[in-house]
């Protein structure tokens, strides 16, 4: 008979599984892909690096599910915030400013997300990830034509337009650490969203 796990076991081994994935997400933040060796995240998990590969076969393995939970929590924090309540400029406005200020938050993983060289593996990961965002902003934008309160427009093309937009003009100033710039950058990005869409100005 097959060896089986027992509940305890498989509750141990996803509960390590969970912690490495989470020292993996700091080191990533810290030093970027190319740098997050596996012998970096086995330190900082406290384990034996050959400990990482029970887990995960290889280091291209865990980046992607390290980038599938972090890129996965802001799609759905953004998610929460465009289908929150309020007319869909407004909703649109309040996406663009929350997901914006929950990358300068974290810098190191949010350049890590958006930008920074990665394994082609994370790389197709981040294609599926922008076509989730771009999701997202269509269904928002497609709302406020609908209402009235967006011109007609081929709201597939906006969305796009916004998702490479965002992440674009968030590129440099995730490499500074100018906090007194980021009130400014968070309004400059949130009437920049609302003119695309074509949202009548304050």
């Amino acid at each position: 008979m097959a060896y089986r796990k027992t509940p305890a076991e498989i509750r141990r081994l996803e509960a390590a599984r969970d912690h490495l994935v989470a020292c993996a997400t700091a080191v990533v933040a810290e030093v970027g892909w190319s740098q997050a060796s596996v012998t970096a995240v086995a330190d900082a998990a406290g384990m034996a690096a050959g400990s990482v590969y029970q887990h995960f076969p290889s280091k291209a393995a865990l980046a992607v599910e390290v980038f599938r939970r972090a890129a996965g929590r802001e799609v759905e924090v953004l998610g929460e915030v465009l289908h929150g309540p309020g007319e869909p400029v407004d909703r649109l406005a309040r996406g663009v400013e929350v997901f914006a200020r929950r990358a300068l938050e974290n810098r190191g993983l949010a350049y890590a997300l958006l930008a920074a060289p990665a394994d082609p593996r994370v790389g197709a990961e981040r294609l599926d990830f922008r076509r989730r965002y771009h999701a997202l902003f269509a269904e928002v934008v497609h709302e406020g034509i609908a209402a009235g309160l967006l011109p007609k427009q081929n709201g597939e093309i906006t969305a796009a337009a916004l998702t490479g937009a965002i992440g674009e003009v968030l590129v440099d100033p995730l490499g500074t650490h100018d906090e007194a710039a980021t009130g400014e950058l968070l309004a400059e990005l949130t009437a920049m969203a609302l003119r695309c869409a074509g949202a009548p100005a304050a």
